[in-house]
């Protein structure tokens, strides 16, 4: 006997963020100006998207961000910015997101509100699944 819940995939049919759209985006490759963040400094990330369509369109360009290994349990991505831009077909945009420690902040195990030194993953791309992947060190 075979279930039919069992046996199906267990993931969303939509990733989050997930649009349509009669334009077909490109994403470059993710460039961070440094691979340190430091508590009082930033890190700037950028990445080209093309619309490699013959339409004009609209992309929201989606920052996510992961901590390896904090002290409690964290999330595999956290959405924490996003830009929506519009091109026209063949155009390629820079978009650029600045991460701070701010950003990197969380509620431990005594609901202090801090951050941890550690790696991070920095995730770009037009929804949660389709992403493209950077790594950096908070000091």
């Amino acid at each position: 006997y075979v279930s039919a819940y069992t046996d199906l995939p267990n993931s969303p049919q939509y990733p989050f963020g997930f649009g349509l759209s009669y334009s077909k985006f490109e994403y470059g490759n993710i460039s961070l100006n440094n691979s340190k963040l430091t508590k009082s400094g930033s890190i700037t990330a950028t990445i080209a998207v093309t619309n490699s369509s013959s339409i004009a369109g609209k992309e929201t360009v989606q920052l996510y961000l992961r901590d390896k290994f904090g002290s409690v349990v964290r999330p595999v991505k956290e959405l924490k910015g996003f830009q929506q831009i519009d091109l026209q077909p063949g155009e390629t945009k820079n978009v650029t997101f600045t991460i701070t420690e701010p950003m990197l902040r969380f509620y431990n195990s005594k609901l202090q509100y801090l951050s941890e030194p550690g790696d991070f993953d920095l995730m770009i791309g037009p929804n949660s699944a389709n992403v493209k992947m950077a790594a950096f060190t908070l000091q």
